[in-house]
């Protein structure tokens, strides 16, 4: 098949639109290289606007060391990008792009105007006014020359460009109809790369809901709420679907669930449906009078939701005895038989392995290719750690490419 004569020969390339890529292009470029972003997707960054809908969670702003620390056993390979490109540094940056920042009551960092669209906005202006372009509508379909012969697929046929450095910024396998479908690991794993299996994270999981309360409550949050795996103890809000639970609190302890069900076939979540009441205080609550029906009792003695009620109920008759009762309040445990599937992930886990990549995060078997982002072996709990770790790989990778470039005569 014949390739378009759009491709030629670059300086770099950067592979991925979404903030990895991105912040790649923008440290190659402010280094002086000219860079030429390509997409698969008719628009930039489309997963970072949709994150962005409900407020753009952009960092966190607890202490350096416990920010890392959520990073778990990838905190190694991430803590020299993001002590370079830290919280404080994406705030300033971001306040010099004229959106300044806030922290939530939650610790959470915000734009003020609590929205990705004008970021992004005078991101993508910085950029062209760097002389970085943009090609939409390339989907790589091949590698050669050790990673920096690129054939991509558009509108008209197939296109072949060459670059001296390569950023590979794909992102993972969640909310793959914007762009994250995890296609690129066949062309890393024939190249010789090695990449763990992509996971989701920061999912939910299946459940086997009685009739009832699948029919009743399907939609439904759950407020206030402690849910406990593994030593582990997070409190947030989660909801119930007709096919399991999801949420915030879930999320936190989707990590430790996903791999039990992957090591056990299954796990317990215990969820405590009163954390802010000892189990003896809430006993000295339930005694029941005569001719009170049980959700009323529960509704008036503990202040439960009719779907927290319905929840004591899928394990069984209630307990008559206050005690007991208050007990199974305090652990309602769920059987969780599956992840949800990676499609419907916040993120994703697995990627190229850290053994793969060197401290500038060049790919160590393909001299001249970087890679940043989510496409990289890490995961993170929600509350900013993601797009921190994002910005700061896509920085790194950025910055080594324009190392590579000014010790490598372009080929």
């Amino acid at each position: 098949m014949s390739l378009s004569e759009a491709g030629g020969s670059q300086e770099a390339i950067v592979v991925g639109a979404g903030p990895a890529g991105l912040a790649a292009a923008e440290a190659l470029a402010t280094s002086g290289r000219r860079v030429a972003i390509y997409d698969a997707a008719p628009s930039p960054a489309r997963k970072f606007l949709m994150a962005g809908r409900g407020g753009l969670n952009l960092t966190h702003s607890e202490p350096l060391n416990e920010l890392l620390a959520r990073y778990g056993t990838a905190a190694e390979g991430l803590t020299g990008a993001i002590e370079r490109f830290s919280p404080m540094d994406l705030r300033a940056w971001a306040a010099e792009l004229g959106e300044p920042t806030f922290v939530g009551s939650s610790g959470r960092i915000f734009p003020k105007s609590f929205k990705a669209t004008p970021l992004l906005r005078a991101w993508l202006a910085r950029l062209a006014g760097l002389g970085v372009t943009m090609k939409t509508r390339r989907r790589l379909i091949g590698l050669a020359d050790g990673g920096r012969t690129l054939r991509f697929r558009t509108p008209e046929g197939e296109e072949e460009t060459h670059a001296a450095a390569v950023v590979l910024a794909f992102g993972g396998a969640s909310w793959p109809r914007l762009g994250g479908d995890g296609a690129w690991v066949a062309a890393l794993r024939e190249a010789g790369v090695e990449v763990a299996p992509l996971k989701p994270a920061n999912c939910g999981f299946r459940v086997t809901w009685s009739e009832h309360l699948r029919a009743r409550f399907s939609g439904t949050p759950l407020k206030a709420i402690a849910l406990s795996f593994a030593g582990a103890t997070t409190r947030g809000e989660a909801m119930i679907d007709a096919e399991g639970i999801e949420g915030g609190a879930v999320y936190a302890l989707s990590a430790l669930l996903r791999d039990a069900i992957a090591r056990d076939g299954k796990a317990t979540l215990a969820i405590d449906l009163k954390p802010d009441l000892s189990e003896a205080a809430l006993a000295a609550r339930l005694i029941r009078p005569p001719g009170q029906s049980a959700s009323t009792f529960l509704r008036k003695a503990a202040g439960l939701a009719p779907v927290a009620i319905a929840l004591t109920h899928e394990a069984g008759p209630l307990p008559d005895q206050p005690e007991a009762l208050a007990a199974r309040i305090k652990r309602v445990e769920l059987r969780l038989t599956a992840p949800a599937p990676i499609a419907r992930a916040i993120s994703s886990a697995g990627g190229v392995l850290w053994r793969e990549i060197d401290e500038r995060f060049m790919l160590r078997k393909l001299p001249g290719v970087f890679v940043a982002g989510e496409m990289i072996d890490w995961e993170a709990p929600t509350g900013g750690y993601l797009l921190q770790a994002c910005f700061a790989t896509g920085r790194a990778a950025g910055e080594g490419a324009a190392e590579w470039l000014a010790r490598s005569p372009a080929k």
